[in-house]
């Protein structure tokens, strides 16, 4: 009997993706690589999971292990020598994560289960989970076939996932089969709402819901797109495409082909919560900058420094090859417009949730 080995659960997208893995692979078994510390939640999830899919009873495993560990920190009792696919969603998604966790993380991390696939007889895919910000701050459109193309950087977040998505490419080039997906920012679930954690698009949301009345922004340029991407679309796409031929060997945009301004989706949140937007004549480069060096700023405004870089970002994304193989799937991005509200809904109904990343 084949095994399925997956990194980065009770995660976001990890938690969501489970039960179609072994929907898809009849007959395999699930092991999910756990941090110690995330053990408890992660046997949470899993009942939670199994109740709501009994197909998966007895088919998944919680394994104590550490992707920054060399075996990935799995102890000699656990049983691998049947995982034939890999999974690899684990890693730091934070902008602001200093740069030695992001190397230990994401780099050391990646090289460590690329060691792991190399070791297995009859391998047959790994299903790396990377993002669009590979990109850095490229000048245009950035197409799925595009990587080292020498652009910079914002923070530490984009650079080691580009450096991991290099390691990645190599071994695709040595013979290792693989498929690279990168999704764009991942907001909650477009038919619920449901999130883990509010960043990105909902710190603009925190932002409106402080201010009484009007809401000041920075002038944001027209052009400026959101690469924003919900969760049931990436969990989808991705589901659909690890299981093609076709799609070996192939990397993935997952985000809107059609995606907003960075300004409609203030326009969009700011009419959903009933705020008059002012825009204000100051470059978003110059509020960064206060938000940077003015003591209190952010705590003020709830909004952290790095993410209005993405408020004056020069990429857009292509995404010819997702869009080609998943036609006739039924899969396909919904409209941001069509469920932001959705997304500020359960953000309004579950004040639970912070902005923190799994580490």
């Amino acid at each position: 009997m084949s095994a399925v080995l997956m990194t980065g659960f009770p995660g976001f997208l990890g938690s969501a993706l489970l039960p179609g893995i072994l929907a898809r692979r009849e007959g395999a078994s699930l092991i999910c690589l756990v941090q110690a510390r995330h053990m408890d939640e992660a046997k949470a999830k899993l009942a939670a999971i199994q109740a709501a899919h009994p197909h998966i009873a007895d088919r998944v495993q919680l394994v104590e292990g550490d992707i920054t560990v060399s075996g990935l920190g799995l102890s000699d009792s656990v049983a691998v020598e049947d995982v034939t696919e890999v999974w690899h969603l684990a890693a730091v998604y934070d902008l602001a994560v200093p740069e030695d966790i992001a190397k230990l993380v994401n780099i050391t991390g990646t090289e460590n289960v690329l060691q792991f696939c190399r070791e297995r007889s009859g391998f047959r895919r790994l299903q790396y989970v990377s993002t669009c910000y590979v990109s850095g701050r490229y000048d245009g459109e950035f197409t799925e076939d595009m990587l080292e193309e020498g652009q910079e950087f914002q923070n530490h977040y984009e650079e080691t996932k580009y450096e991991a998505e290099r390691l990645v490419r190599a071994a695709m080039a040595d013979g290792l089969p693989a498929t690279i997906y990168r999704p764009g920012i991942v907001v909650g679930d477009s038919r619920t709402g449901e999130t883990q954690k509010y960043d990105g698009p909902y710190f603009v949301a925190s932002y409106m819901k402080r201010l009484p009345g009007a809401t000041f922004l920075p002038n944001v340029d027209k052009n400026v797109m959101a690469s924003l991407v919900p969760r049931d679309y990436v969990i989808a796409a991705m589901d659909a495409l690890s299981v093609l031929d076709k799609s070996e060997g192939k990397t993935y945009q997952l985000t809107d082909p059609n995606p907003p301004s960075a300004r409609e989706v203030a326009e969009i949140f700011g009419k959903h919560l009933g705020k008059r937007l002012v825009w204000l004549p100051i470059p978003v480069s110059v509020v960064r900058g206060l938000l940077d060096t003015v003591p209190g700023m952010e705590l003020l405004t709830g909004l952290p420094a790095e993410t209005l870089d993405y408020f004056a970002f020069p990429t857009t994304y292509g995404t010819a090859h997702a869009v080609a193989d998943l036609e006739g799937t039924g899969v396909s991005c919904p409209r941001f417009r069509d469920y932001a509200d959705t997304l500020l809904d359960f953000m309004a109904a579950h004040p639970e949730f912070d902005s923190k990343a799994m580490v």
